[in-house]
């Protein structure tokens, strides 16, 4: 198997407020988070950098940029998992703790369609590249190239780095991010 590049993705740092909040930065155990995650990378680039477009993906790729004199190119389709239309902010936490419990298939198509926007974009990385995404967005990759339907297969730590290599046959797992109670606030 030839590997043409390899993928590091990065969950956030821990964000200044829960999921009722849509887009808050990382607090401060979030940024000295995203400064040893940093520093972890840091020997391995300079490579790409990628993120969402959420402030504490932001955040967290802005801290491995600084090491590297880069700044990270935002990639919308890395971003979190999006709440159903029509949903107030309230109403997030609630249908998160349900839908975590379950399987893309039971999401529905807007969802589906949404793991494999994830899937595309880490599979488009033609040179070795560290992004800074979601929970949810990196368990998408992880279950589609393990053939898990689950919308939760490990539970990522903030921080946390999980590896895949880019082949001509798809993406392979090559290494789980570290685990860790992740808590819904």
């Amino acid at each position: 198997m030839v590997v043409l590049s390899r993928v590091h993705l990065v969950r956030h740092g821990r964000a200044a407020a829960g999921w009722e909040n849509l887009d808050p930065g990382l607090d401060e155990l979030g940024r000295s988070q995203a400064e040893r995650v940093a520093e972890r990378l840091a020997p391995l680039g300079p490579m790409a950098l990628w993120s969402s477009p959420l402030a504490r993906c932001r955040e967290t790729a802005a801290a491995i940029g600084s090491r590297w004199q880069l700044e990270p190119t935002i990639v919308p389709e890395v971003t979190e998992l999006p709440s159903p239309d029509g949903f107030a902010v309230g109403e997030r936490v609630e249908w998160l703790r349900i839908a975590m419990r379950g399987t893309w298939s039971e999401l529905g198509e807007r969802y589906l369609a949404y793991r494999n926007r994830v899937v595309a974009a880490v599979s488009a990385a033609t040179t070795d590249t560290v992004i800074a995404s979601h929970f949810v967005a990196i368990n998408a990759v992880i279950g589609a190239v393990t053939g898990d339907d689950r919308l939760v297969i490990r539970s990522l730590d903030n921080c946390s780095i999980t590896v895949f290599d880019v082949t001509a046959d798809g993406l392979v797992l090559v290494e789980g991010g570290h685990e860790a109670d992740t808590l819904i606030r």
